[in-house]
């Protein structure tokens, strides 16, 4: 990890999150979903942000957290991308624009979580699923569009793992993130996946 970003990974958990973990939502999803777009205009970000928001619901059903909560979580994880594509930008211009905009910090400290390079603990729930489900969502999505159906409906495990063991295929998703995802979540390799993959039906079709 480069120590120049770490430190600008903590300066930032300092100033935005540390003090303010007991804040909540207060943004609609509309709001949120109008953010996202005037930031992101590529069609297959954009597809993966509401993949990713997707999973995030699912898996907020499971511990009876705030479903609204995950869901903005996953929906602009990555809303600032497009415009900030390096690790030098990326998260490190998006978290401002958040806190300004009234997100809250359980929020921002699992979107600061979610980049390995800036260093930060995933301790919370929120924080440990948005690593886990992200690298998946692009995984899945990948799955999907290489499929006759151009969805995952009816897919089996085995037929996941096989692409997650070529190497070649979706080349840029990290195997690890997706392994290490699952670990520290606590949950089993393939249900976590499986799980993944249904929360995904109604969302790439």
């Amino acid at each position: 990890m480069d120590p120049k970003l770490v430190a600008r990974g903590h300066a930032l958990h300092e100033k935005y999150v540390r003090q303010n973990l007991n804040q909540s939502l207060t943004k609609t999803r509309t709001e949120s979903l109008a953010l996202m777009e005037s930031w992101v205009a590529s069609v297959a970000l954009r597809k993966h942000m509401l993949a990713v928001e997707a999973a995030m619901i699912a898996y907020a059903g499971k511990p009876g957290e705030d479903a609204a909560l995950w869901g903005a979580t996953g929906l602009l994880h990555d809303f600032d991308y497009e415009k900030n594509p390096t690790i030098e930008s990326h998260v490190l211009a998006g978290i401002p624009v958040l806190a300004e905009a009234g997100y809250p910090a359980p929020m921002l400290d699992a979107i600061i979580g979610h980049a390995e390079y800036l260093g930060l603990p995933r301790e919370t729930k929120l924080a440990k699923t948005l690593f886990a489900v992200d690298e998946l969502c692009g995984l899945l999505t990948a799955v999907a569009y290489v499929r006759p159906t151009k969805s995952l409906e009816g897919i089996e495990f085995s037929s996941i793992n096989k692409k997650l063991k070529d190497k070649a295929f979706a080349r840029a998703v990290s195997r690890d993130d997706i392994r290490q995802g699952a670990e520290q979540l606590g949950v089993d390799f393939q249900e976590h996946v499986m799980f993944v993959a249904r929360a995904l039906e109604p969302v790439l079709r």
